[in-house]
């Protein structure tokens, strides 16, 4: 438990054992699921925690408020890593009020079976009163989920944002940021905006512009730091990252079954440090793939301005990993990239073109046919100067 102001304390958990958020995304420095509590006349509980931490976050809550009632259970997002103990702490608080919007109500019967006489439906500018001060609250729909809404504290300008200016990464110590926790743990907020919310650019948009005249001191989120000190560098990389806004650089991604397309890769890096091209490296193959795979390579695609893509040609079609990575660009809807593909094939070399009309579905700069080489790969087949001249 941490108290950040008079009226706000934090009674979140830190997830350090958990290895893949929602089954998929690699937590190589854990994560925390957030929660205050606003006390006033009245006790306001935002969101809960991942199932698991009953015992934590129970500790956590009467830390603050002793043996204090919850009034009210303020739920801004359903995801059930912050609603799993909606039915715990209905049961220890047997007179708290759920608030939350008509979205989010058959989600709470559906998932605990809360019945309606239970809620305190909201809308969009609803106030409730905690008695010194109010809660307002702002739907935000498909910032991630479509019952997503924010909870303003106007008493104290803070914003309970949801999922919204989240990162992955547990917080071990203070959870109030300082003027290094964004470059900090930056890389992590980029790669769960990416990894998470990548495809939503237009509804998180859209929620920046309804926001944007409240005058935001204080950001909570439900995952990472508490934002106080960096608020407006916070706000301005979600609004970039939303834009699909990017720097000059090329994220380079590749899978290989026996060695020679990741011989084309490497030798394309070695070409761009040679420009002092900014680049990453991402190898999605098997047991190569490292801690982050498609994660990580999601993640510099919203840094970088081109994307180099090597695949074989794999049962005349595309390396399945990375058919998956081209996938994931497509389901994020991502916008504003040069493009350009490489691989090698035994027989028949279809991986290019097929990678190719992938990209020229997404809208893509396509920056020149690609290279398909057959067989192994060798610098005579395999001009990586050439390729990473139209980086550039």
């Amino acid at each position: 438990m941490e108290r950040i102001s008079q009226r706000i304390y934090s009674v979140g958990v830190n997830d350090t054992d958990k290895v893949l958020f929602e089954g998929l995304w690699p937590l190589p420095y854990g994560v925390s699921y957030n929660s205050y509590l606003v006390v006033d006349e009245k006790v306001a509980l935002i969101d809960t925690v991942e199932g698991g931490f009953e015992d934590e976050f129970i500790a956590n809550i009467h830390e603050a408020i002793a043996d204090r009632p919850v009034d009210y259970l303020v739920i801004n997002h359903m995801e059930p890593d912050h609603s799993s103990l909606v039915s715990y702490i209905l049961s220890r608080y047997p007179s708290v009020k759920i608030v939350a919007n008509s979205k989010t109500v058959p989600m709470l019967e559906g998932y605990y079976n809360v019945p309606a006489e239970r809620i305190h439906v909201v809308s969009e500018g609803s106030e409730v009163s905690l008695g010194g001060c109010s809660l307002k609250f702002f739907m935000t729909p498909m910032v991630h989920w479509p019952e997503t809404m924010v909870t303003w504290l106007q008493a104290e300008n803070t914003l309970f944002s949801g999922d919204a200016f989240g990162t992955f990464g547990a917080v071990p110590g203070s959870i109030v940021d300082d003027e290094g926790t964004l470059s900090e743990y930056k890389d992590e907020m980029i790669r769960y905006y990416s990894n998470i919310v990548g495809k939503y650019g237009k509804p998180v948009q859209t929620a920046l512009k309804k926001l944007s005249g409240l005058d935001v001191m204080r950001i909570c989120s439900t995952h990472g730091p508490v934002w106080e000190n960096e608020v407006a560098e916070v706000v301005g990389l979600y609004d970039r990252l939303s834009r699909y806004e990017v720097g000059r650089g090329v994220c380079i991604v590749y899978g290989s079954m026996y060695g020679n397309t990741a011989a084309a890769a490497e030798a394309l890096a070695v070409e761009l440090d040679a420009l002092d091209i900014p680049y990453a490296i991402h190898d999605l193959a098997g047991n190569n793939s490292g801690e982050l795979g498609i994660s990580g390579a999601l993640r510099d695609v919203f840094k970088y301005d081109t994307i180099v893509v090597g695949s074989p040609t794999y049962n005349n079609g595309i390396y399945p990993p990375v058919e998956s990575f081209m996938k994931a660009l497509q389901a994020r809807l991502i916008k504003g990239r040069r493009f350009y593909a490489f691989g090698s094939y035994t027989w028949a070399g279809t991986a290019v073109n097929q990678l190719n009309a992938m990209a020229q579905s997404m809208d893509f700069e396509i920056l020149g046919e690609g290279l398909s080489f057959a067989q192994a790969y060798s610098k005579d087949k395999c001009d990586m100067a050439a390729v990473a001249a139209l980086c550039i």
